[in-house]
């Protein structure tokens, strides 16, 4: 049966998670200044909010497969809500580990919860619809979130505030929501044991799953630089002091990525896998080059191309999750992806956070990218090699 409403509901509350775990990407450069931290530290706030969403999904991933969407929803709402309450008081790094440990568990929770929820949701006759949801969601929320940011830091009063009042405004309304939702998932055995952290993904569908992990890997490694030290090389790199811009350097990759995904939808997945790796290793090398050379605007086409292929592995990815997954399996195999997709995002960026500290950001940013330039290539040869491996196995 249809639900629209529950459907738009569960896309909000969606954005409104994601647009949260960008908007402290911006404040990270202010947080610095206010507390003086190394890049190091900074990275270790990145790193920890990683831990914790990675447990969350590894733990919980398919915790709602047994318990039901919404009480597992209801709880990771109320989380959220304390990890933006720790934001509000936080007075120095401990309170800030703190708030994105939390904001961590709560977003893992959320982001299986509700792909799955999604798919359950979908009309019938937009077949298609929740796997362009997941994937246009996660770029989109990103982009507002740090430059909805970006913007109350620069020209809003309380910058290290108001953005996580607005947030926690929006995490009330978002509980009151989720009472109104339909339960999608009815409440089965295994909840327990569900719990233990495994990584598995059914026999029948390994051969498309592998194909999409060299994608994974390097569009989110991709993301994991420009949402850890994007808005410090605006300001180190490049010289540019308005937080704003710290927030649409985020907001240029990934809102690209969204429009991406949404003009895309309908293109087969294969190809998109193809188009995501080449641009990705093109749009790095003339980011790298804007970089070298100090010119900001190249550095922006380089990210606007990157964009498109992130974009592209986004949509290609989570669409190939929402054709290929049962119902009983949703949640567990998108927790699967989405840990490969975040540990992708968050070791390279952690080992970079420390580089920088000790050889400093544009030796850093330079051999960062040059390494994910090569794995954008090996993600288009992976591929190759994978979709002909795929065309022998029978159906």
């Amino acid at each position: 049966m249809s639900h629209p409403r529950a459907f738009v509901a569960s896309t909000a509350i969606l954005a409104l998670f994601l647009s949260a775990s960008a908007a402290p990407s911006p404040l990270y450069v202010v947080y610095q200044q206010q507390w003086h931290f190394s890049e190091t530290t900074l990275t270790g706030v990145f790193a920890i909010y990683v831990i914790g969403l990675l447990g969350s999904l590894l733990v919980v991933g398919g915790l709602s497969d047994h318990l039901g969407r919404r009480p597992v929803l209801g709880a990771a709402v109320a989380l959220e809500a304390v990890a933006m309450l720790l934001f509000l008081t936080a007075g120095g790094v401990p309170e800030l580990v703190a708030a994105r440990f939390l904001q961590g568990v709560a977003t893992g929770a959320a982001m299986t919860t509700l792909a799955a929820a999604l798919i359950d949701l979908n009309p019938p006759h937009a077949p298609q619809r929740a796997g362009v949801v997941n994937s246009i969601t996660p770029t989109s929320a990103l982009a507002f979130g740090a430059l909805a940011c970006g913007a109350l830091v620069q020209f809003a009063p309380a910058p290290t505030h108001l953005v996580f009042a607005v947030i926690l405004a929006g995490l009330v309304l978002s509980a009151a929501v989720v009472l109104t939702l339909p339960e999608t998932s009815s409440r089965r055995p295994g909840a327990v044991a569900s719990l233990r952290p495994r990584m598995s993904v059914p026999g029948r569908i390994r051969v498309e799953f592998t194909a999409l992990v060299p994608v994974l890997l390097a569009s989110w490694a991709v993301g994991g630089i420009y949402l850890s030290l994007g808005p410090s090389v605006a300001v180190g790199v490049f010289g540019l002091q308005n937080h704003l811009v710290g927030g649409f350097v985020v907001a240029l990759l990934c809102g690209t990525g969204a429009v991406t995904s949404w003009f895309l939808r309908e293109v087969a997945p294969a190809v998109l896998l193809r188009l995501a790796a080449g641009l990705l290793a093109f749009g790095l090398l003339i980011t790298l080059a804007g970089v070298e050379w100090d010119v900001a605007g190249l550095a922006g086409l380089g990210t606007v191309l990157a964009g498109i292929g992130f974009g592209s592995g986004g949509i290609g990815c989570f669409g190939t999750l929402s054709r290929i997954a049962l119902p009983d399996e949703r949640s567990q195999l998108f927790a699967v992806g989405l840990t490969v997709s975040y540990l992708a995002f968050s070791i390279p960026a952690v080992i970079a956070g420390f580089a920088a500290t000790s050889y400093g950001l544009h030796a850093t940013v330079l051999t960062y990218g040059a390494a994910i330039v090569v794995l954008s290539v090996g993600a288009l040869a992976a591929q190759r090699v994978l979709d002909s491996r795929r065309d022998l196995v029978p159906a």
